[in-house]
Order: structure tokens, then C-alpha cells, then sequence
């Protein structure tokens, strides 16, 4: 009987063995694939209903925040307070579709280190989370400014602190409720996201950052800059002579001025008036393609900017104009300016395109905040800034665990060729086509562009791009504003439909920088 009891005995500690070391490779070992394992939807549950850090406005304002449920297998809810205002950026918190915009960036952040296990017994035994709240650059008051001005038209609007590079407003129409998509009814968030995807416009699209256009005349600061920083041109010599058009070389087709208007000057007349022909010249007979092209790159095209939103694409200069096939002939009533004779430019096979490319056209293409780092890089000596949103992460201790870096991200010209291109810029609001820009008080510098959509002249977007600033130092924005062609209205100028929303933009921005530059004071 001992015998067969102790047989027993045996038997049991061994079973028990057996069964310990599988819970542990369980445990250790196989628990990855089991809690990833695509019928095994509670680590999902788990992860959606877990504790998850806040994301605040410049003032303060709760963006995203997640709400204890009493009932339903989800033991939160995501929600977005002020609904669709910061969609373009905050993204959303979707158990279907996961997380986009700042929720996939900052996912780890605001989640904190843990998992299941650790969260349970963390709630279970009272303890504090670890989540981190991110705290942004974004404006409530200049997002809900730029939202007010662009109204229901297509298009976007970007806000930038010259001096510390944060996106102070960055807002596009049309966009969407990130509140429908992160439901924990999971039928709602999908048929949500179903009737996002399906509407018109494509309001998940993130204009202001991912989106192409072409910059039209806003691009003949680029072009300017170009011209001053080869020394090819200064803002008043040479003139050009005012015509109507400019034949460029290998093409009998003529590029025209707006409304086909005379036009004509120096370069500092030729950014004023926003004259095409003389641009195109410029460019053809008196810069060439490799300067432009790497003026171009200078303020960022063609790289991807650092931004901390995913997603952001590169703006594109083209860098081939085709073979050398010998050297340009400069006007002569041009060249006769020169006391010495300038350097011969390199005639290429796709001349054409390098006056087009000039003024915006061709295949220039560039996102809204590219162009507002163009304005931005003017008005700061050359320097363009490196683009961000999130301005602190900090943890649950209260300490700051990620700051956002302030250093410039690449040098577009000399200080020298900034300060006279932010010169022919203030010419275009005291007496070109920005006017409408004017904010009394400010000294603002701007420059219009109208983008002809392919050969379609009657259908063109609008843009401004501008840089404010206090007269006596201190505060200063860059800001580009585009709405997009509307073949309802037809062709819609710079000055005309885009200069009064980004004045707008710019008077909400003077009513109360005072108050965001105390609140934007570097934490200890």
C-alpha cells in the first residue's frame, strides 16, 4: 500500500512539473504568439481599453483624452473633445483601423511602458500609470482663426513660430471627426471610416503636410533668391524690359504674363508684380538650371522635412532640364546692362521647362508647409527651420521626457541674400499684389501666387505665403496660405482669394501672440 502511494505520490509531483514548465513556456516563451495570434482579440481589447496619456493644445485645451466605460468588454473610450479641429494632426485611436496622425507617432509615449499583465495588476493594486501626455505647439485660438478664414473651401493653412520652428496652426478643409472612428462600438467606428473614405475630398488626407501642389508664384521668392545668391541679378539692376510674354529658347510657344498684362523692372518690380515673363527670363538667361535647382534644395525640396507627424512628404524641384546643347543667348538690351559680361549659361534641350519651372509651373510641386518654411527662411537670415508639433512629452513623474529641438534644419541662402529678398517681400504688401495682407501694427512681408492647373487657365489655385512680425523684434510667423481651384468660381488670383485669409489668420495671430509667447516659455 506505502509502496503504491508513494507510486501515486511520484506520479503527481511529476504531472505537476510537467504542468509548471508549460505554463512557463507559455509564459515566456510562446506568450508573443499567442497574444498576437489573430483569433485571440483580448491583448486588442486589452491594448484599446488600457490607460493612455492626454494630447493638449499650446493653451492647454484637452485634444484627446480617454474616459472610463462601466460596461461593454472596453474599459475606456478614446475621445477627441474638440472634435475635427486638430483631426489633420492628432490623427485618431481606432480598435479597427489602429492609431494614425500623433497617435502612431507618439504611440509608445503615450501609452507608457507596459503590458496586459502589468496594467492589470497596476489597477488592481492601485498604482499610478506610467502614460505620458503630449503637449503641442498647435494654437486653439489660430486653428479655430484658420479654420474660420478658409471656411468650407479646399485647401490649408500653416502657422509657424519663425524663431522656434512649431506649427502654431496647421489646418485643412475638408477633414474629418476623429471621435465616429475611435467609438467602442466597433460596427460605428467602421461604418464611420467607411463613410470618410467615400466622401468627397478625401478628408483624411493631411493637406498641409503630405499633399502636392504647384507653388505658381509663390515660388519666384526661390527664384529671386536664386539670381542674389549667384550674383547674377540685385533687386534693381538689371531691367528687364516690360513685355507681355518671353519666348524661351527651342520653343516658339510664349509664356505670358497674367491677364496678359506689360510688365517689366527690375527684379525687385518683377517679385512686386509677380511678372511671369521677366521671371522666366531670369531664370533662363541669366541663372541656369543647376543654381536654381540647388537654391531649390536649399529650403528643402526635394527632402523629406523632419517632421514629427508621419507622413510628411518631400516637395519636388525637378533636377534634370535635359543634355547641354551649347549656351544661352541673353537679350542684348540685357546684356548691354552688364559692365563685364556675365557668364554664359548652359543651354539645355528642355529649356521650356526651366522657365516654367521658374514660376511654379512644370513639375514643381510643393506641400503648404514647405512653402511656409520658404517665407520663414527669409525672414530668418536663410535659415529654415526644422517643423514640429509636439513641444513636450511628459511623463506621469512630471518630468519632461522629450523636448522639442529648436536648432535651424538646413541653411537655404546667405543672410545677405534673405535680407533682400525679405525687402522685395514688404514690397508686394505696401504696393503689389499682397496688399490685402496688411495688418496694422505688423511688418509683414508676402508674395502671391496663382497655379494654372496643367493647360486648364481657367482653374487655378490660390496661394500666399507671408512672414509677420513685431516692428520692434521679438515675436514672428511664417504663414502659407492655398485654396485649392474651384471650377465653380473659376480662376481665383492670390492677392484676391487667398491675401484676406491669411490676414485674417495674421490679425488672430497679433490679437494674442502676447499670451501664446508667455504660455510657450520653455519648461525648467
Amino acid at each position: 500500500m506505502n509502496r503504491q502511494i508513494a507510486r501515486l505520490g511520484m506520479g503527481l509531483l511529476i504531472g505537476y512539473l510537467v504542468l509548471f514548465v508549460q505554463l512557463n513556456r507559455l509564459q515566456f516563451f510562446d506568450a508573443e504568439e499567442y497574444t498576437t495570434h489573430p483569433e485571440n482579440s483580448r491583448p486588442l481589447i486589452a491594448e484599446f481599453g488600457a490607460p493612455r496619456g492626454d494630447i493638449r493644445s499650446l493653451e492647454g485645451d484637452v485634444i484627446a483624452t480617454s474616459v472610463d466605460i462601466e460596461n461593454g468588454p472596453f474599459a475606456r473610450q478614446r475621445t477627441y473633445p474638440l472634435g475635427s479641429l486638430f483631426a489633420e494632426v492628432s490623427g485618431a485611436f481606432s480598435f479597427n483601423s489602429g492609431p494614425t496622425g500623433l497617435e502612431a507617432e507618439w504611440d509608445a509615449e503615450l501609452r507608457g511602458d507596459r503590458n496586459v499583465l502589468t496594467d492589470g495588476l497596476r489597477e488592481l493594486l492601485g498604482g499610478e500609470s506610467t502614460t505620458a501626455d503630449v503637449e503641442l505647439t498647435l494654437s486653439t485660438s489660430l486653428q479655430e482663426a484658420a479654420r474660420d478664414a478658409l471656411g468650407e473651401r479646399p485647401g490649408s493653412v500653416v502657422v509657424l513660430d519663425i524663431n522656434t520652428g512649431g506649427a502654431l496652426a496647421m489646418w485643412s478643409w475638408p477633414t474629418f471627426d476623429p471621435n465616429p472612428l475611435s467609438d467602442i462600438d466597433t460596427s460605428v467606428a467602421r461604418e464611420a471610416r467607411q463613410q470618410v473614405l467615400a466622401a468627397e475630398g478625401n478628408p483624411l488626407l493631411p493637406r498641409t503636410f503630405r499633399e502636392l501642389y504647384f507653388p505658381g508664384s509663390t515660388f519666384k521668392v526661390v527664384t529671386g533668391s536664386a539670381a542674389l545668391e549667384a550674383d547674377r541679378a540685385t533687386l534693381d539692376d538689371p531691367i528687364f524690359q516690360a513685355v507681355t510674354s518671353y519666348i524661351p529658347p527651342l520653343t516658339t510657344n510664349p509664356l505670358a504674363n497674367f491677364a496678359d498684362g506689360s510688365c517689366g523692372g527690375p527684379l525687385r518690380d518683377l517679385i512686386r508684380r509677380s511678372c511671369n515673363a521677366g521671371m522666366a527670363q531670369l531664370a533662363v538667361e541669366l541663372i541656369g538650371p543647376k543654381p536654381l535647382v540647388e537654391t531649390a534644395e536649399g529650403f528643402g525640396f526635394n527632402a523629406t522635412p523632419p517632421f514629427d507627424v508621419p507622413g510628411a512628404v518631400a516637395s519636388v524641384m525637378p533636377t534634370d532640364f535635359g543634355a547641354r546643347i551649347g549656351s544661352v543667348d541673353v537679350e542684348p538690351a540685357l546684356l548691354d546692362q552688364f559692365d563685364v559680361p556675365p557668364k554664359p549659361i548652359d543651354l539645355t534641350d528642355n529649356a521650356p521647362a526651366l522657365a516654367q519651372a521658374a514660376i511654379g509651373q512644370f513639375d514643381v510641386k510643393a506641400t503648404p508647409l514647405q512653402m511656409a518654411l520658404v517665407a520663414a527662411a527669409i525672414a530668418n537670415d536663410g535659415d529654415v527651420p526644422r517643423p514640429h508639433v509636439v513641444r513636450t512629452v511628459i511623463d506621469s513623474t512630471g518630468s519632461i521626457v522629450h523636448r522639442a529641438d529648436e536648432d535651424s534644419w538646413r541653411q537655404a541662402v546667405s543672410p545677405g541674400t534673405a535680407a533682400e529678398m525679405r525687402e522685395a517681400m514688404i514690397g508686394v504688401v505696401d504696393s503689389g499684389t499682397a496688399q490685402r495682407v496688411a495688418v496694422e501694427g505688423l511688418l509683414i512681408g508676402a508674395k502671391t501666387g496663382t497655379a494654372q492647373l496643367g493647360k486648364d487657365i481657367e482653374s487655378t489655385h490660390a496661394w500666399v505665403i507671408a512672414f509677420a512680425e513685431d516692428p520692434f523684434g521679438g515675436d514672428r510667423v511664417a504663414v502659407a496660405v492655398l485654396v485649392e481651384a474651384d471650377p465653380a468660381i473659376g480662376e481665383q488670383t492670390g492677392g484676391r482669394v487667398a491675401g484676406p485669409v491669411a490676414q485674417q489668420v495674421i490679425s488672430a495671430w497679433n490679437d494674442v501672440r502676447t499670451d501664446l509667447g508667455a504660455i510657450a516659455t520653455p519648461r525648467p
